[in-house]
């Protein structure tokens, strides 16, 4: 169902819109479950559904040919403005969070605020969802908020705690991992993470299958460090782990199908697979007879355009798609599953891409999407005596329609426009260009940018009481480039 539905304060509209998603889903009185699947630092490249060459994804494989695949999704370049901005279906210029901040291991009383930002476990939680999640945070520091999960609307939650600063069995994400629940935390020994986190979601489905499901895997696989797997132990070199580590991922998303299939949920839970950014630059991959390396911290097509993958069955019409789509999409998205408003006291950037799934509408109500962050040489957060904030008041960014990328410097200016054709990305500036084709792109893209706000936004949050392992205060307000 269109996003606009839920905006339209006539109430025809909304009873119009609810019906129709009822109709397109199948779903009569019940909503359907939801299973999110986040893998950390994977691009295209290493997605056989995709084109990728030197390895087979059959399992990921499976739901593209039975589902539908998008071809323009974007995302961050980088962990943390991807993952909020899922969370909170806001652009990192309005959510604040621009830059990766390792909450854990840096501290600072820094956290996403549960009182001060949206949530989409909290938003599935108050459309009658019963609520897991399972995986990577890392935006809280379970030490000081013990209960963070639960505050963001998840009724149960297995999370790597994140490389705690002062706790060095915290690093480990992957064997012997260092696991956070209601109970706690702790070394889990002998277990391999991914292991744990998918196991305590398929316990979780068990014991709330008649209620509606909504799942959050954000899982640890394939980020280094670079390791072997349970299901390849011998493995040594770092493309080899890494090679290794894509499999047992794919093997996991196997294993979540087969868990629904087996307790009878499958034809009515939606599975959305994504990433939070490209592929790190350590590995390289073939996709579609070249060679692509890893692009993650990168605003080109490698670090920002990633795999998505929607499948459900009856529900999601089998097919590929050019629609555009980014992750601030998915929180109003999941908003239009769960027949329920996106919450009034905010300001979303993402649509539904409801009509998209269901084969409604060939394109999405999206003209560009946006990502933000790509320069990683001395683009930073840090500790002022104001809390933290972003280094530039302006992040480097790209927009990107269906045909044209345009370029956008932290000084605000347009840098270079490129032509992006079937995800091919050209190199030849054309913001010169005298071809009305491309003047015109420009001038489009460059009408969504002054859209955006004048500065982009700090987090938004109530700094929790300092802790010993907190990161001093190193840069002060002054020097930074604003």
């Amino acid at each position: 169902m269109a996003l606009s539905y839920f905006f339209k304060k006539k109430a025809t509209l909304l009873l119009v819109g609810i019906t129709y998603c009822n109709i397109l889903l199948g779903n009569g009185p019940d909503k359907p479950n939801i299973l999110l699947i986040l893998v950390d630092d994977l691009g295209k490249e290493w997605i056989s559904a995709y084109g990728a060459e030197q390895i087979q994804t059959p399992h990921i494989d499976r739901l593209a040919e039975g589902g539908l695949l998008f071809e323009n999704f974007y995302v961050m370049p980088q962990c943390t403005p991807s993952r909020v901005t899922l969370l909170t279906g806001q652009y990192p210029f309005r959510h604040g969070w621009v830059n990766h901040w390792d909450v854990p291991r840096w501290g600072g009383g820094v956290h996403f605020d549960a009182d001060k930002n949206p949530s989409l476990g909290r938003l599935m939680k108050s459309a009658g969802y019963k609520t897991a999640a399972a995986g990577k945070w890392q935006v809280d520091d379970f030490r000081v908020m013990p209960d963070a999960m639960l505050h963001h609307g998840f009724d149960a939650y297995c999370m790597w705690t994140g490389f705690e600063a002062g706790n060095p069995p915290s690093a480990e994400r992957y064997w012997d991992p260092y696991v956070h629940t209601n109970m706690g935390s702790k070394t889990l020994e002998g277990a391999f993470g991914d292991d744990v986190f998918s196991d305590f979601l398929i316990d979780f489905m068990k014991s709330n299958a008649d209620d509606p499901l909504f799942l959050y895997y954000a899982m640890c696989l394939t980020h280094p460090p670079f390791t072997n797997t349970p299901a390849e132990r011998e493995v040594e070199t770092k493309y080899d782990r890494h090679s290794a580590m894509v499999r047992y991922m794919d093997s996991l998303v196997g294993k979540m199908v087969d868990a629904l299939d087996e307790l009878g949920l499958r034809e009515r839970t939606i599975i959305v697979f994504t990433t939070d950014n490209g592929t790190v630059s350590a590995v390289s991959g073939m996709m579609n007879g070249k060679k692509v390396v890893g692009g993650k911290s990168s605003t080109s097509e490698r670090g920002v355009c990633v795999p998505f993958i929607v499948n459900a069955p009856g529900r999601v019409p089998a097919g590929k798609t050019n629609a555009l789509g980014d992750l601030s999409d998915i929180l109003p998205t999941c908003a239009a599953i769960a027949q329920t408003e996106v919450p009034r006291n905010f300001t979303f950037d993402g649509v539904s891409l409801m009509d998209v799934f269901t084969g409604k509408n060939v394109e999405s109500k999206r003209e560009w999407i946006l990502a933000m962050g790509g320069d990683g040489r001395g683009s930073k957060a840090a500790l002022s005596p104001k809390g933290m904030e972003n280094e530039y008041r302006f992040r480097d960014r790209v927009i990107r329609n269906k045909t044209h990328k345009l370029y956008v410097s932290s000084s605000r200016k347009p840098v270079k426009l490129v032509s992006v054709i079937e995800g091919k990305e050209a190199t030849e500036n054309l913001l010169d260009s005298p071809d009305e084709r491309d003047a015109a792109a420009f001038r489009k893209l460059w009408h969504a940018v002054e859209s955006f706000p004048a500065q982009d936004a700090d987090p938004f949050y109530t700094p929790l009481p300092p802790q010993p392992w907190d990161r001093e205060v190193t840069v002060p307000t002054q020097t930074w480039k604003k």
